[in-house]
């Protein structure tokens, strides 16, 4: 007697720390298990999620370490017992393999051990988490009466009318390397994102992605891109890093240096000693090369280097440096395309009397013609206020070709009316234009002031020509080359300290 009563006391006691977090709960209803460290922390944050502390979630973790069983397949359950009226949304690059995942937790639904602990809801008010039995298709399932709780499974790109969301989870985006390389299919996620699952949400749902890396302009990319401060980023490399390393990829992610491990291991400690050993992942990292490693297993995805920039070449200085200036040139490099497609940038560089070029600042965005030549004009503002006066800076900007490209540049030209603005016609190709400029950066006379856009800026010049963007490189080169051709002898500014 008293051993049954142990065993219903302890019984008992999974089934109350099944209710509580996620972890238990997928220990208690998955019994053959294997969690490390790591998978403690992704549920433990996943139970800050279901608590509503965390409104979006990016996980970035390596394939085959344990991922979707907690996220995809675990979650969707566990979230309808805690939360019964809110549907769930999953997600994924192809619609059967969410539908897989629909399916498995459904079947965690109807499971004895899921009624175990979300069954006896102790009060006539609440009855048990059921399935519907209408109601039991993979790509759309339910909960039954009272409660309002469903979930639905598509592939990126599917539709989601009439299906208001509390909580959506997209696993893997991208389905494999050679997709996350096209702008088309980038852009196409891109769209669905904004225009279907983030149209769909409730007020105050959550949205969870986590996925492999794959490209530094995925969806984990452009979300950090464009809604840095919304999301909180959980990265777990395979291997951890050393704290420079670690400081140096935080930063390119745009998070905060001195962040320590999340797992608190040493350098090059694996990150799930029970899926892959630590020589295991020593030889992983040898196979798949270094590009594939700082992408897929690091979480830091970054352009081929193309062989004529290295990111070494360029230093970095604060605003505080004293330098005879013998001219300036703002180069803008212009589209007209609001929200995508190709970016206008305008690059401002001087030349300075000690022989160097200073990269003093980078203005870009996607706008439309108006946008941008608002921009154009507030820019030209700031930088004669910063220089000096209106004549401080001359400004040049490409004409591209054709009638429309005529009107473009006449247009702008009358919008900086007041400046010293030109037009530009350039000639030869765009590696052949950035020549002389690259050849600068080589010897060491490229200095950038430290300002928010250095990292796309060296980013973009050290892919070419394997990035999708060239838009700061050719402002560069426009701007480079008007420099070079400018009187040696004209100081506009002298001793001008920044």
């Amino acid at each position: 007697m008293m051993i049954n009563r142990q065993q219903a006391a302890a019984e008992m006691l999974l089934r109350r720390r099944a209710r509580e977090t996620l972890i238990d709960f997928t220990s208690f209803t998955f019994p053959g298990y294997l969690a490390d460290p790591v998978h403690h922390l992704i549920a433990d944050t996943l139970d800050q999620v279901v608590a509503g502390h965390i409104r979006r979630l990016l996980i970035n973790i390596p394939p085959q370490f344990g991922k979707s069983e907690l996220a995809s397949v675990r979650l969707p359950a566990y979230w309808l017992g805690k939360r019964p009226n809110d549907p769930v949304v999953i997600a994924s690059y192809a619609a059967d393999l969410a539908e897989l995942k629909s399916g498995e937790a459904r079947g965690i639904v109807e499971n004895e051990d899921y009624q175990a602990v979300f069954g006896d809801r102790r009060t006539k008010d609440l009855p048990p988490v059921k399935t519907r039995r209408d109601s039991r298709a993979v790509n759309q399932w339910g909960l039954a009466y009272p409660y309002r709780g469903r979930v639905r499974a598509i592939g990126i790109g599917g539709g989601l009318s009439g299906f208001p969301a509390k909580l959506a989870i997209v696993d893997d985006p991208h389905k494999d390397w050679k997709e996350a390389q096209s702008l088309t299919v980038r852009d196409a996620v891109w769209g669905w994102y904004k225009s279907v699952l983030r149209t769909r949400m409730g007020e105050g749902g959550a949205i969870i992605v986590i996925q492999t890396r794959w490209h530094e302009d995925d969806l984990t990319g452009r979300l950090l891109k464009y809604f840095p401060d919304m999301w909180t980023l959980l990265r777990l490399p395979a291997k951890a890093e050393t704290q420079k390393v670690r400081d140096d990829n935080n930063e390119y992610l745009g998070q905060p240096r001195g962040l320590s491990d999340p797992l608190g291991r040493q350098p090059g400690e694996t990150l799930s000693p029970s899926r892959y050993s630590q020589a295991a992942v020593d030889e992983m990292e040898i196979e798949v090369g270094s590009v594939v490693w700082a992408s897929l297993y690091q979480g830091v995805p970054r352009a081929l280097e193309g062989g004529r920039f290295k990111r070494e070449w360029f230093t970095r200085i604060q605003r505080a440096k004293a330098v005879d200036v013998i001219a300036r040139v703002r180069y803008w490099d212009k589209a007209g395309t609001a929200g995508g497609g190709a970016y206008t940038a305008g690059v401002l560089i001087a030349k300075g009397r000690d022989g160097k070029f200073y990269i003093e600042d980078v203005v870009r965005g996607q706008w439309s013609a108006r946008e941008r030549e608002e921009i154009m004009k507030q820019t030209a503002q700031f930088d004669a206020q910063e220089h000096g006066s209106n004549w401080s800076v001359d400004i040049w900007h490409e004409q591209e070709p054709g009638a429309g490209g005529k009107e473009s540049a006449e247009a702008t030209n009358v919008n900086l009316a007041g400046f010293n603005v030109y037009k530009d016609l350039p000639v030869g190709n765009k590696d052949a234009r950035l020549e002389p400029f690259a050849a600068q950066a080589e010897a060491g006379n490229i200095i950038l002031i430290e300002g928010a856009w250095n990292r796309d800026y060296v980013e973009e010049l050290v892919a070419i020509p394997n990035g999708a963007y060239r838009d700061q490189s050719d402002a560069t080169s426009g701007a480079f080359n008007k420099l070079n051709n400018a009187d040696p002898g004209e100081v506009r500014t002298a001793r001008f300290k920044w």
